[in-house]
């Protein structure tokens, strides 16, 4: 790790959704940060000007205040601008999910996070990039998480007896117009994927698998496991280590971190070593 000087000069971005959902983690990580270095403050009010204030940093260190996609938001930008090499992120993890952010290394909590900013080191984190130049920086899932159904409870039943709830139940469906059927959303099933890790078949199109996850390792290889369907007793995991990892499937979703994207029905995965910066704890 390169430790830094706390008398960096530090670019402060704020996400827009940090700023709604916790104002208070806000204003102290603000405290925090101008108490302790040189600090500029940016409050963009969507993607596009967050994008224009971190390409404008100059030589100041960029802080972002925000949840992970924020911080997957700050990461594909640079990286597609080609500068992420270059430049030691720092995040304060403030607003909705921030569990990408804290399995890095990073503190929760605005006030040890924002301590972090100033007293942390650099460490260098490897990285999957695809093919469409989109980058994974914890974990990749096949099949992305099944979305649940609604609830066709009636609104307004009543607690309490049973007898009651079902009189109601009645009561509604006697009356009230029959809705429409809506079609069932299915959770993902068993896929059948090709998976090949630097161009070695690990799993065919003829098994049937239940999960794929691939995680950046370390030393530029990354972690595949493959779950084959069972049948049975549980089937035994596929596990590979390896450079790149094409999966090649029927319209397939995968989830990179927190965002699920697909269909697709080919992709390459690659990992860069030690491609991009974040500044963590020095005790991490």
């Amino acid at each position: 790790m390169a430790t830094f000087a706390t008398s960096d000069q530090l670019l402060v971005i704020i996400d827009p959704a940090a700023r709604q959902t916790d104002g208070e983690s806000v204003r102290i990580a603000k405290d925090v940060l101008s108490a302790g270095a040189t600090t500029k403050v940016c409050l963009p009010d969507g993607p596009e000007e967050f994008a224009r204030a971190l390409g404008r940093r100059g030589s100041r260190r960029p802080v972002v205040v925000g949840d992970d996609r924020a911080l997957v938001r700050t990461v594909t930008l640079l990286h597609r601008h080609r500068e992420l090499a270059g430049c030691a992120l720092s995040v304060v993890p403030v607003g909705g999910t921030t569990a990408l952010a804290e399995s890095l290394g990073v503190p929760a909590g605005a006030v040890a996070a924002a301590r972090a900013v100033l007293d942390g080191a650099e460490r260098r984190l490897d990285l999957l990039v695809d093919d469409s130049d989109g980058v994974v920086l914890s974990a990749l899932g096949i099949p992305s998480a099944p979305v649940r159904a609604a609830s066709a409870e009636p609104v307004g039943v009543p607690s309490g007896h049973p007898w009651l709830r079902t009189t109601y139940r009645s009561l509604v469906r006697t009356l009230a117009p029959r809705p429409p059927r809506l079609p069932a959303v299915p959770a993902p099933g068993p896929s059948r994927l090709r998976v090949e890790l630097d161009g070695e078949t690990l799993v065919d199109l003829d098994q049937p698998v239940e999960a794929v996850s691939v995680t950046p390792g370390s030393c530029g290889m990354a972690e595949v496991e493959v779950r084959p369907l069972s049948v049975g007793a549980e089937a035994t995991p596929l596990r590979g280590r390896g450079r790149a990892v094409t999966v090649i499937g029927s319209d397939f979703r995968y989830r990179a971190d927190a965002q699920v994207s697909g269909p697709v029905r080919r992709r390459t995965w690659t990992v860069r070593e030690a491609a991009w910066a974040l500044t963590l704890p020095t005790h991490h």
